[in-house]
């Protein structure tokens, strides 16, 4: 999407919407709206050549990647909303929560093999790619996170984490269930590695709170 812009994320997620309504997706989606300026602000930071992954609530992810709008939606209207991949832009997503953890930080193992300096802070060199891993504030909670965020960090290598905390899952209040107001890497050397925000959906988790007949 070029000069991406809050009102274009959201308007393109309402026409999801009203697709779904209409019972043109014959499958899950997931809806967000709340974190369209933190995103748009990371994916600032983010080159045409870093690799991207990302959850099954990725529509304004593969946006602001650069993937054309009209792919986007093509591939939601196949009922491909929680899975959406396009290896051409380097994007790739997955519905299963906390899978892409070590993926993301095997992409960027191989990176470092290869050669590519790892980022650490700062301004990095333009043109050397950069692995961006974003998951939900549970799915951080999850041991497959907690090992690929320690194994990054220890061994140096050019991926960042991204955090997006709306405090629940699904309808599981996070912070209850561990106990803590404060996620787990807060205050230790790993909150380098993560880029952390809070935000509040306006959609419900899945679907639109409208039971749909096809």
């Amino acid at each position: 999407m070029r000069n991406p812009t809050v009102e274009k994320l959201q308007a393109f997620e309402e026409d999801i919407r009203q697709c779904y309504l209409a019972a043109r997706i014959r499958a899950p989606i997931h809806l967000r709206s709340g974190l369209e300026t933190e995103l748009i602000k990371i994916f600032e930071e983010v080159e045409e050549h870093d690799p991207v992954f990302a959850y099954w609530a990725s529509h304004l992810h593969c946006l602001l990647k650069g993937v054309p709008p009209e792919r986007v939606k093509e591939e939601i209207l196949k009922g491909n909303s929680i899975s959406l991949c396009f290896p051409e832009h380097g994007v790739y997503c997955s519905g299963i929560a906390g899978s892409l953890a070590g993926v993301a930080v095997g992409k960027a193992l191989a990176l470092k093999r290869r050669g590519v300096a790892p980022f650490q802070g700062g301004e990095r060199p333009s043109g050397v790619p950069h692995v961006w891993l974003f998951t939900g504030d549970m799915a951080a909670e999850c041991g497959g996170f907690h090992e690929a965020v320690k194994y990054a960090h220890n061994f140096e290598l050019p991926i960042t984490f991204v955090v997006e905390d709306n405090g629940v899952s699904v309808l599981t209040d996070t912070r209850a269930t561990w106990g803590s107001q404060e996620a787990w890497f807060v205050g230790t050397p790993y909150a380098s590695r993560i880029r952390h925000f809070r935000y509040e959906n306006g959609f419900p988790h899945s679907g639109v709170s409208v039971r749909v007949a096809f």
